[in-house]
């Protein structure tokens, strides 16, 4: 197995669970913030979503600069949720064709001329894109609970979702 095939059975898993969360985003209450100093719930989800779009960029690429990124305009779960399918969709196919000696190449995260961080793409992809959407995701959750709309299963019963995910070495099931 390769390390993009190895790095594609844990993203299925978290994709999974994520967009499960992403379901249950209330367009309606886009702009809520639990403190001023917090995102917007809205962005928060779409930046939810995003972050599947930087394994590809890992992949293929070796630099994301962000000084002129525009985040997508989201006004619906809908489409929401065909931007994150459309992403995943991307990255399966980056990961399942990606060669093993790519992930020892550096990437490098940049705005303009600013060097914000510079990695191997295979630290890159567990530190920043693996564990920066399970964080932003338990962010949302939160959002979820305070809104009090029910929480989603994570890896294992919420309080709000008593089906337990089943995990199996092909994914979730």
């Amino acid at each position: 197995m390769t390390i993009g095939q190895e790095l594609l059975q844990e993203l299925a898993l978290e994709a999974a669970v994520s967009r499960r969360f992403l379901e249950r985003v209330p367009f309606d209450k886009a702009a809520f913030k639990p403190t001023e100093k917090s995102e917007e719930l809205g962005r928060l989800a779409i930046h939810v979503a995003e972050i599947i779009a930087w394994w590809t960029s890992v992949v293929e690429t070796t630099q994301l600069d962000f000084k002129d990124f525009v985040p997508q305009d989201i006004k619906t779960n809908e489409a929401l949720l065909d931007y994150f399918d459309d992403l995943f969709a991307k990255a399966k196919s980056a990961l399942l064709t990606v060669k093993d000696g790519e992930f020892e190449k550096e990437w490098s995260m940049t705005h303009g001329a600013d060097l914000l961080f510079s990695l191997p793409k295979k630290q890159v992809a567990r530190l920043f894109c693996m564990n920066h959407l399970v964080h932003h995701r338990a962010q949302l959750g939160m959002y979820l609970r305070l809104l009090d709309i029910p929480v989603p299963a994570t890896y294992g019963p919420s309080a709000d979702d008593e089906d337990v995910m089943l995990i199996n070495r092909y994914g979730a099931i």
